[in-house]
């Protein structure tokens, strides 16, 4: 479940009351009558299943609530109410297939922002990557995937391409490009700064590296598993399962490819080179290509779920459930 925190324009109250009432998946509507400081108007809350939030934050931005008011939406982890089960079981499809775009966009959009820490999980996340390839140390290139930040961007371009807004796939790609930018050159410095001054003994990377050549070495499996990795990514960011997505951090090798190509570059392997950028294109392009499909499959399967409407065997709410007479209001 869902709970709905809104902040209502005194003259628009009836009609959010009225809204969820009519909603099946919501219920435990509770009116406070001007409550609400700044901005002014009274509190109405309710506890909402997740497959019929869009329905309500729809119905609420039609009523200008958004623009004049406030909503806020927060995942509760336990609630006892038959109530709620009941709303739950009334509202079409299944919590975790149901798509809240608002809560979706709200991700992407951190994921396109261009932070300080965004290029500082990055740039150690590389050198990470870097240290592995040097060492050929597999424990690193895991530490590396893990701690890189950059799958919310492809995400973003994925939401960008199926909704067909250009200008969110242009801030996506130049977040991308500036951040492995920065982190690729920060690491070749660091590793040309290792080779002078005999941190890095070798002049150029081990021939054998048995555990880490995957890193360079592309193939048909890296463009398979980079398909899985982002539909997986996908899913796990529309069902709010935050765990799953760290298998898929590890199950990419953007940065671990962003790290053998700065040390590459140092040690003048460019053989490497050409392995490490092929990695990252193969990589990017499955994630993009999963993450995309992923998108328009619970798009068009979740209004498949809306048009057959409320589950067989339960009744409509009445109409006027949830509702509290207001002095004056009908």
């Amino acid at each position: 479940m869902l709970h709905l925190r809104a902040i209502v324009p005194a003259d628009r109250t009836d009609a959010v009351c009225k809204a969820l009432a009519d909603c099946a998946g919501a219920t435990n509507v509770v009116l406070i009558e001007d409550a609400a400081l700044s901005p002014r108007g009274d509190l109405v809350t309710s506890d909402v299943a997740r497959e019929a939030a869009n329905e309500v934050l729809d119905a609420l931005r039609a009523l200008g609530v958004d623009r004049d008011g406030s909503i806020a939406l927060d995942k509760v982890d336990l609630t006892l109410s038959e109530t709620a089960e009941e709303a739950r079981d009334r509202a079409p499809g299944h919590g975790d297939d149901a798509v809240v775009w608002e809560e979706f966009d709200r991700q992407v959009s951190e994921g396109t922002a261009l932070t300080w820490s965004f290029v500082a999980f990055l740039v150690l996340a590389t050198q990470l990557a870097g240290i592995a390839a040097l060492i050929d140390s597999p424990v690193l290139v895991v530490g590396a995937m893990v701690l890189g930040p950059e799958f919310g961007a492809v995400a973003a371009i994925c939401y960008g391409i199926v909704r067909w807004q250009p200008f969110r796939i242009v801030r996506a790609v130049r977040v991308l490009l500036i951040g492995f930018t920065a982190a690729v050159v920060l690491t070749y410095v660091g590793a040309l700064a290792g080779r002078w001054t005999g941190v890095i003994e070798l002049d150029r990377l081990p021939d054998e590296r048995p555990l880490t050549a995957f890193i360079y070495s592309p193939d048909r499996w890296s463009f398979i598993v980079a398909l899985l990795a982002g539909g997986a990514g996908v899913l796990s960011l529309t069902a709010g399962k935050s765990s799953a997505l760290v298998g898929v951090f590890i199950s990419v090798t953007t940065v671990p490819a962003a790290g053998n190509l700065a040390v590459a570059l140092a040690l003048k392997h460019g053989s490497e080179i050409t392995g490490s950028l092929l990695q990252l294109a193969v990589n990017f392009a499955g994630m993009i290509i999963a993450g995309t499909l992923t998108l328009l499959v619970q798009k068009v399967l979740w209004g498949i779920v809306l048009r057959r409407g409320v589950r067989p065997g339960w009744p409509a709410r009445p109409a006027g459930r949830g509702e509290k007479s207001r002095p004056g209001g009908t």
